[in-house]
């Protein structure tokens, strides 16, 4: 397809012709023409051919599946049962199923009888569980089923498996087939399509089909004898030679031609100043409205969620879209995101992650911004395909740093051709990306974002779980030969996410510090915005302290203990001999007291043999006494030559030992 023939040939062209009421409304869609791969798909898929369709994103894929179901299932003999399936369609996100249901519903809305009730849509939802799915089935009778691959299975093999009937279904379609493989549901797709009849027609499409093993298996499975359809674009471009001679060459693309994909060249540091200024520059200069800026993960959307409504100069509104959000809440971003007027004084911003990548058509988008090059090169073409759909022009950017520049001769080799954008600078854009020095606006926006956060410690908690993910995802990029860790400047990369300072973790071991310095704060006094938090951080800190207190007692103990155990064999002998001393004492005054007891008590008989026990008794009594004092005044004297109040020589000689 040259990027001047955006079109193949009006509807009334069709071999076969279509409905009537179906035709009115394709063009009350605005859509007076085929694109190619309508032109190439339909009339094989209205017929019984299988078809694996590989095209370009905003080429219009879902209405080359969505006009043929409806002419299969109108031009039928005789009518479904209650508790019979026409058609299934399976879409690897629920966004991106709900986006078809509601095609479904456009076309079923319109036709003038009523012949078919409105398409059924099986998505994790809040407001349906599996049983209420098959409830739901058998009430409306609905014969067409969208959903993604957990809950169909549910639906078909699980709860519904005795009250739902697929005798005689006539078309199964899978909707990014490759992104259903990535995802990890083969083998929940080979259990659907085994249960499901062989005589049905059966189409596969995708923007990035593979060759992989597993897709080749699942064709082997569910197709019989399929057609393959690969629409590509191609560009013209002129070339001259020595002899002024004009050649023609024709450039094979992997997405949309009106498509200008661009890439800038910037260090790590000031990947978030280049944001704001391409977001400033495409408002300004080009009034555009709607943006996608692509993260690497969940973790990352949240928080420059919070920071960048503060850090745009123009006044902006901001959308958060992740897997982590609840069914509910994507939902309702992507429809308020997508119902945004265009030209709008406030442009429409989504922050999101690839998610929101494949399939959706969000026809308002002007430009695509990745923030993070994506971890799975295939997902490049659909985060870029999110703008210029239809036909429609529009610009996407990557933000590359140091060595990730070769990402672009890799995309070039996947016939994703890259060109190298302006850096922009404060006032206008440059190509001095790979200057010597960093942008002097780095540190204005560290101190800025770091303000922001000094706000409250939540953010600054976010702030760190964001950069520890993004380094994490980093690691697992496809492209590991281009995307390493430790040629990734982390301290850099710490600058635009402005944190308060670095985390521990390994990979910043071996980082270069000399360019850091960790915010002025006081991390004890460092609060959370939330009194919740907050208490429950101050019971932390109590909770601490308590136990650092304990924990200094236990290493106090354990010291003495050692010393104790360590002490000269001197020291020891001593502490035996004073042991010995306080022992015979205790034995000395314990018999002194016994004695007392005995002179105190009367004799039972007054004689002669009485009184000389009596004499006898006093007598021991005089003598332990004498010893009790001796042993005292020894004593004594011992612990005046421990004091040092006198020398070993006067202690001698008080004992006549000299």
């Amino acid at each position: 397809m040259s990027s001047s023939t955006a079109f193949a040939g009006l509807w009334s062209s069709l071999p076969t012709p279509l409905t009537s009421w179906i035709l009115e409304v394709i063009q009350s869609m605005g859509h007076t023409q085929m694109t190619p791969v309508q032109a190439s798909t339909i009339p094989l898929f209205m017929k019984n051919k299988d078809v694996v369709v590989e095209a370009v994103t905003g080429s219009g894929k879902t209405l080359a599946f969505v006009i043929p179901i409806l002419e299969r299932l109108i031009r039928r003999e005789t009518r479904f049962k209650k508790d019979e399936i026409g058609a299934l369609i399976i879409s690897p996100t629920r966004e991106l199923a709900t986006q078809i249901h509601s095609i479904f519903t456009v076309f079923l809305n319109s036709q003038p009888d009523a012949l078919f009730p409105p398409p059924l849509l099986l998505v994790s939802s809040e407001q349906s569980s599996p049983s209420e799915d098959v409830q739901r089935f058998l009430s409306t009778e609905a014969n067409i089923i969208v959903g993604t691959p957990g809950r169909i299975d549910e639906f078909l093999l699980g709860k519904g498996r005795t009250s739902v009937s697929v005798k005689e279904l006539e078309v199964l379609v899978l909707d990014e087939a490759d992104r259903l493989l990535d995802l990890g549901f083969q083998t929940v797709l080979t259990r659907i399509i085994t249960h499901l009849p062989k005589q049905r027609r059966t189409g596969l499409f995708s923007a990035t089909m593979t060759d992989a093993d597993a897709l080749s298996e699942l064709v082997r499975v569910g197709l019989r004898n399929p057609a393959r359809i690969v629409v590509k674009v191609q560009s013209k471009k002129k070339i001259k030679t020595n002899s002024v001679e004009k050649y023609e060459v024709v450039e094979e693309r992997r997405v949309p031609a009106s498509l200008e994909n661009l890439y800038v060249n910037c260090r790590a540091s000031e990947k978030l100043t280049q944001l704001t200024r391409i977001i400033t520059h495409e408002v300004v200069q080009k009034e555009s409205s709607h943006f996608i800026v692509y993260f690497a993960t969940c973790a990352c959307v949240d928080y420059f969620y919070k920071i960048l409504p503060t850090l745009t100069r123009s006044k902006c509104k901001f959308y958060s879209l992740h897997g982590n959000l609840s069914p509910f809440a994507r939902t309702r971003t992507l429809a308020a995101f997508s119902s945004a007027p265009q030209f709008s004084s406030a442009p429409s911003i989504l922050l999101a992650t690839d998610v929101a990548a494949r399939g959706l058509d969000l026809p308002n988008v002007d430009v695509v911004i990745q923030f993070d090059p994506p971890t799975d090169t295939k997902t490049f073409s659909h985060r870029c395909g999110r703008t210029a759909r239809a036909g429609k022009r529009g610009v996407a950017y990557v933000l590359l740093c140091g060595r990730e520049v070769e990402f672009c001769d890799f995309l070039n080799v996947r016939k994703i051709p890259l060109k190298e954008g302006s850096y922009f600078t404060g006032s206008s854009a440059s190509t001095s990306g790979d200057g010597d020095s960093e942008d002097i606006n780095v540190d204005v926006y560290l101190d800025e974002v770091r303000s922001i956060l000094k706000t409250d410690r939540a953010l600054h908690d976010q702030a760190v779980k964001a950069f520890v993910s993004f380094v994490r995802a980093y690691s697992k990029h496809e492209a590991s030969y281009i995307f390493r860790v430790k040629d990734l400047d982390l301290v850099g990369l710490a600058k635009s996410f402005g944190l308060l300072r670095l985390p521990r973790m390994p990979e910043l071991k071996a980082a270069n510090r000399s360019s850091w310095k960790d915010a002025d704060i006081s991390w004890e006094s460092f609060s959370y915005a939330d009194q919740a938090q907050e208490a429950k951080r101050l019971r932390v800190l109590v909770t601490a302290a308590k136990e650092k207190g304990r924990d200094q007692e236990k290493r106090h103990a354990a010291n003495a203990n050692k010393k104790k155990k360590n002490s000269s064999w001197s020291e020891k002998a001593d502490q035996k001999d004073e042991k010995q001393k306080r022992k015979d004492k205790k034995k000395l005054k314990a018999k002194w007291l016994k004695s007392q007891a005995l002179v105190e008590a009367p004799l039972p008989m007054e004689h002669a043999t009485g009184k000389r026990q009596r004499e006898d008794i006093g007598e021991n009594i005089q003598d332990d006494d004498e010893e009790w004092d001796e042993l005292a005044r020894e004593e004594k004297m011992a612990k005046r030559l421990r004091r040092g109040d006198i020398s070993q020589s006067d202690f001698d000689a008080e004992f006549g030992d000299l």
